[in-house]
């Protein structure tokens, strides 16, 4: 008997950003970038382990004519249709609304991003899933809210992903009036107070978009396990009601997970082209000096290989991000370990700046303390040079500065929180195991506590560090990926549609 095809089930993927796309998924594949975030990063890599591994993946995003350097105004006629035919029979289905043609920029500084979000929903809807036919369809945060209620309208399962604790709510005559039908499926949103009727709730009772993707999605995930243990058992006050309950809804019915985001690949000494010096664990040694010496001359820091260098990766946010624990004992630390030339290297933005620029004029030690505004290149840099990382955050979803300062062989100083507490782990170096110093107590004395053990590690012998850091490298290369990352969506998919997500083709 004839072979008999087997269909694999149809994926669709709807991500407001995104990195890169495999270049077999179409012409354009190459052109689309346009990211925020990390879940730029999450999106490109699940779509291209899908890709490769034969699943029917499709992507939907916004056109971002300007950010994808695609001009159709310079297209004759011809082009143009074949341009426009491309993106029909290809699996990357754009958005198109003129809202985001222009635009330099994922998101707005403002309430922009409500029409945004709804332009992009719109074309999904109306357009892309209807097209699509998707047997799947993967959401990705508050600017995909309204498309689980849809899916779920449809028959069709959707997975949630949480990546940051935000939202933004409107009215039902609001996403009407932006051209979606929400009378088809306004009853599995979610709204600020439960709602009586479609007619009562359409212009006073304002749908929570981020909760609505939590409630109507048949699964949700967030970027960190103990990120979603946390908003379960209730830890963190800025997370609302609304989003709390939900999630836990979903957690106690066993349809919740926690997945971890992963660095760019490129992110990787040995292939890095903003560093100087590149290396692997083989020879981090002697590399990481030079690279130490290139920052310090950079920064104007006493340049000094030797000298313990510790580097501060992240938004300067005293909100979420810990720099005042830092502040309150900057020059005690720098005092205290002043013999061995210790250095306090700041590449972020923030409103904390101001501080570490007021102790650093007050005691004169510029060549120790360095502020310098965020730069990609010299950022970079910071992790090559350096030999610890600094993440005292109060609150992490998931962070990636603690994944990426290993591969680069600078060990994590870590608040034991959400996805801080699922990728720094305690180190024994006299077991050879763990990558950084963890600290439980969110205070200064907490953060002095774990810098000290850090020190305590400098101090070992040079062999003994030499040793634990090519294996710390070597470590994270292989657990930091993005194909580990794709590798638990995948299981996640499988276990939604319960069958796998690529079939041979059988014969009788």
């Amino acid at each position: 008997m004839a072979k008999e095809k087997v269909k694999n089930p149809r994926i669709l993927i709807v991500t407001p950003e995104i990195t890169y796309l495999p270049e077999g998924m179409g012409n354009l594949a190459g052109k689309m970038s346009a990211k925020a975030g990390g879940m730029a990063d999450v999106s490109a890599s699940l779509t291209s382990a899908l890709y490769q591994l034969g699943a029917d993946v499709h992507v939907a995003l916004p056109h971002y004519r300007r950010m994808f350097h695609i001009e159709t105004a310079q297209l004759v006629s011809d082009e143009l249709r074949k341009y426009k035919s491309h993106l029909s029979d290809e699996r990357i289905h754009l958005a198109e609304d003129r809202c985001f043609y222009y635009r330099d920029t994922v998101y707005d500084r403002g309430d922009g991003n409500v029409k945004l979000a709804l332009a992009f929903q719109r074309e999904v809807i109306n357009n892309i899933i209807p097209h699509v036919q998707p047997d799947l369809i993967h959401c990705n945060d508050w600017m995909t809210g309204l498309i689980p209620a849809a899916a779920r309208r449809m028959g069709i399962p959707c997975l949630f992903t949480v990546h940051n604790i935000h939202t933004q709510k409107l009215t039902l005559a609001q996403v009407e009036d932006a051209g979606i039908d929400a009378a088809e499926f306004w009853s599995n949103l979610y709204y600020s107070y439960p709602p009586y009727s479609y007619e009562e709730s359409r212009n006073n009772n304002p749908i929570d978009l981020q909760a609505s993707g939590c409630f109507a999605a048949h699964f949700i995930n967030t970027v960190s396990p103990t990120f979603l243990e946390e908003i379960v058992n209730g830890w963190h006050a800025f997370v609302p009601d609304s989003i709390r309950n939900e999630m836990r809804n979903k957690y106690n019915a066993g349809c919740a997970a926690g997945i971890l985001n992963a660095p760019d690949a490129a992110d990787n000494p040995a292939t890095d082209d903003k560093i100087p010096f590149k290396y692997g664990p083989e020879n981090h040694w002697e590399m990481k000096r030079q690279n130490k010496l290139a920052l310090q001359h950079a920064l104007g820091l006493e340049e000094n290989p030797d000298a313990p260098l510790f580097f501060w990766p992240s938004r300067l946010d005293p909100v979420q991000k810990g720099p005042q624990l830092l502040t309150d004992i900057t020059y005690r630390f720098l005092d205290k370990y002043a013999a061995d030339g210790a250095q306090l290297a700041i590449i972020a933005n923030g409103p904390y700046q101001q501080p570490f620029w007021d102790i650093q004029s007050f005691h004169g030690i510029s060549k120790r303390l360095a502020v310098h505004n965020f730069d990609g290149r010299l950022s970079q840099l910071g992790f090559a040079a350096s030999d610890f990382t600094l993440m005292p955050s109060l609150f992490e979803p998931c962070g990636l500065p603690q994944m990426q300062a290993p591969i680069y062989g600078s060990l994590a100083i870590a608040h034991n929180t959400g996805g801080l507490h699922d990728t720094v782990n305690p180190l024994d170096w006299n077991a050879s195991r763990g990558n950084g110093f963890v600290f439980d107590t969110y205070d200064s004395g907490g953060l002095m506590w774990a810098m000290e053990q850090a020190m305590a590690f400098y101090h070992q012998p040079q062999n003994v560090r030499e040793r634990e850091i090519a294996r710390i490298m070597r470590e994270s290369l292989k657990r930091f990926n993005h194909e580990e990352c794709a590798r638990e969506y995948i299981k996640l998919y499988e276990k939604m549609l319960d069958r796998p997500l690529v079939k041979r083709s059988t014969a009788d």
